[in-house]
């Protein structure tokens, strides 16, 4: 199939840091279920890039998290499959990585108790505020929290970009499946830090 030419950054665009909290960069354990992506501490480490990228360009920014009550009551069926308990309140893992990302007081944060950065959040009236065109994703897990708001987003008819090399799925195979899912709905979905970066700085310079 002749893939359509659709542009990176349509409008205005607002860049998601999906849930690149404390944890993508503490000392990981092995896991039978979750087989990490070997290099995802260095994929996360590399979103940094874009944040600072969008910052430059004046680009707004929403950085969410997943978070649960220690009472673990608003899990819901998100531990029935490979998942244990995570992003619990209080854990160690669970704060957003305020130095790695360089986040700010006044920066816009979103929490979620669900997968999708849409689910039962704000999210929808900030990006309202903010008259946004085109949504670009970063961060984790690639086949879960990044694909089911890339879904949600493409639903509510934004253009949605996924820069591929700061994500990091549960696997490498589970990272290459959704990459291949969001491209199916949006050809030009997927992209690289270095294209994004140029894309970025280009969109600027139009205004």
């Amino acid at each position: 199939m002749n893939k359509k030419p659709n542009p990176m950054l349509t409008g205005n665009p607002v860049l998601l840091v999906i849930d690149i909290q404390k944890g993508c960069f503490l000392p990981y354990k092995p896991s039978a279920t979750m087989p990490f992506m070997p290099d995802s501490t260095e994929r996360y480490a590399r979103a940094r890039k874009i944040v600072d990228c969008a910052r430059d360009n004046d680009i707004p920014i929403v950085f969410i998290q997943e978070i649960h009550h220690k009472s673990k009551l608003d899990y819901g069926r998100e531990l029935d499959g490979n998942e244990n308990i995570h992003c619990l309140d209080g854990a160690a893992g669970t704060p957003l990585a305020y130095e790695e990302m360089g986040i700010r007081d006044d920066d816009f944060i979103i929490q979620k108790q669900r997968y999708s950065a849409f689910f039962g959040t704000g999210l929808e009236i900030m990006l309202k505020a903010f008259k946004a065109d085109t949504l670009i994703m970063v961060g984790g897990f690639t086949d879960v929290c990044v694909h089911y708001s890339f879904v949600d987003g493409h639903q509510h008819d934004y253009h949605c970009r996924v820069v591929e090399d700061c994500t990091a799925g549960s696997s490498p195979e589970a990272h290459q499946a959704s990459l291949v899912a969001m491209e199916y709905l949006q050809h030009g979905a997927i992209c690289h830090s270095d294209a994004m970066l140029a894309a970025m700085a280009l969109h600027s310079n139009k205004d």
